[in-house]
């Protein structure tokens, strides 16, 4: 059998649940392809030689790197990445591997500003293994997401532009929940030094939740996403200024499930069907057009999200392809 090394931190996220899925769809999608598949978070002289590694992030060492006889690196932070390689910060975690995929499906095309540094990076969307994330029908409630408010990294510098988080995209919006009261939750890990922003949403009519509580484990998470009516969720902003195509794999879950999305834009729509199932926004307006639609007409929307769960982000349709890609 082919053996296959998935490496990536799990603990980098304590408290989101949802963290711990974005590795265990690439474990089980790779098994479901006929990989005996294990999850590395650090490796030592023990590591086997592996058929294939899929380093996400790049956090396995140069080790379990020469162990392979192919070697992917998964790019799930596009624009960080490239950035702080082009700064010189990161060129030893991309070194030593074959090929080389980014979550930013726009990089590399025109009206993406992400510096590719010479590298061929190829598309890959966040993978969902659509056994693990069965259709939850119900009515709509309200809308939900997990998220940090300002991310694990600083905000980034590059040519004089100094790209946002996530937070200052959630003020942006902030006025959304007073437009449609009682709809909006988010499960948001937030510091004590941010509590005037805290403050801010919820007088502004967000209720918040700890996610510690509500999405800390991976089964409390799936069934924080599967008790929801609908996510809606901003993007980071360096994503968004970017246009860079990046793709929440927390929101492939939520279509998985059949639960309508409602996210900021990308760039993925100049690849991805949007208007039902799947809607973006990019401004206040819109984000309200948005949310009134997927209400009205719930259960058409809910069908799909699914649908394009099955047609876009399916595992099996996502790692074949990539394994094409890679001769295996």
């Amino acid at each position: 059998m082919r053996t296959a090394i998935v490496g990536g931190v799990v603990g980098g996220k304590p408290g989101n649940g949802g963290n711990v899925w974005s590795r265990l769809s690439f474990v089980e999608g790779l098994r479901r392809q006929g990989f005996e598949t294990s999850l590395l978070e650090k490796a030592d002289g023990r590591v086997h030689k592996a058929d294939l590694l899929v380093n996400i992030g790049g956090h396995v060492s140069d080790q379990a790197i020469e162990a392979a006889a192919t070697r992917v690196y998964v790019d799930d932070d596009p624009g960080y990445t490239q950035f702080w390689q082009r700064e010189g910060l990161i060129n030893g975690r991309l070194a030593g591997h074959d090929f080389y995929f980014t979550f930013g499906t726009n990089i590399g095309r025109d009206g993406c500003p992400v510096p590719t540094n010479g590298i061929n990076w190829r598309p890959l969307r966040p993978p969902v293994v659509l056994e693990k994330w069965p259709t939850v029908m119900g009515r709509f409630d309200r809308f939900t997401t997990v998220a940090s408010w300002r991310g694990g990294y600083g905000r980034v510098e590059s040519n004089g532009h100094l790209y946002g988080q996530k937070a200052h995209e959630f003020r942006r919006f902030i006025s959304l929940a007073e437009r449609m009261p009682g709809r909006f939750e988010i499960a948001l890990d937030i510091r004590l030094e941010d509590a005037v922003d805290k403050h801010l949403m919820e007088s502004h009519g967000w209720h918040l939740v700890d996610p510690y509580q509500v999405a800390g484990t991976p089964s409390e998470f799936r069934k924080y996403v599967q008790r929801s009516g609908a996510e809606f969720s901003v993007a980071q902003g360096i994503y968004v200024e970017t246009q860079c195509g990046w793709f929440s794999d927390r929101t492939t879950r939520y279509l998985a499930s059949g639960k309508p999305v409602l996210v900021q834009d990308t760039g993925f729509s100049r690849d991805l069907p949007t208007g039902e199932g799947l809607l973006t926004f990019t401004s206040l307006d819109e984000a309200v057009e948005g949310a009134e639609r997927i209400v009205s007409d719930y259960d058409r929307h809910a069908r799909a999200a699914r649908e394009i769960a099955e047609e876009y982000f399916d595992s099996d349709r996502v790692l074949r392809r990539m394994l094409e890609e890679v001769g295996l």
